[in-house]
């Protein structure tokens, strides 16, 4: 059995906007793709990352700094795509398989 990881890296959100409801929705899409448990901090507040409105209660705006913490055996590649959600601007988001693009 691979041994679990543990990963957390910040993100500086750079979407003009926040992390406002779409890219929220985009992040609980992708993090469910992994088996990892997946969380989000700003601050001292953790939240999980499989639930839109737990994400949207950071109230994140542009420039903040959030964690992300995985833990599992595909960690590791988690935090790295969903780390792409967090920095990207609302035009970079990545699509989600089956799922509609960004405007």
């Amino acid at each position: 059995m691979a041994a679990e990881l543990r990963v957390e890296r910040a993100f500086t959100i750079r979407n003009e906007l926040g992390l406002h409801a779409r890219p929220a929705g985009r992040f609980v899409s992708i993090a469910s793709r992994f088996a990892a448990e997946i969380w989000v901090g700003k601050g001292d507040e953790w939240v999980s990352g499989r639930s839109v409105l737990s994400i949207l209660s950071l109230a994140a705006g542009p420039g903040t700094e959030l964690r992300i913490r995985a833990e599992g055996v595909d960690a590791e590649a988690a935090v790295e795509a969903l780390g792409v959600v967090l920095a990207a601007t609302l035009e970079e988001l990545p699509a989600v398989e089956g799922g509609p693009k960004a405007d």
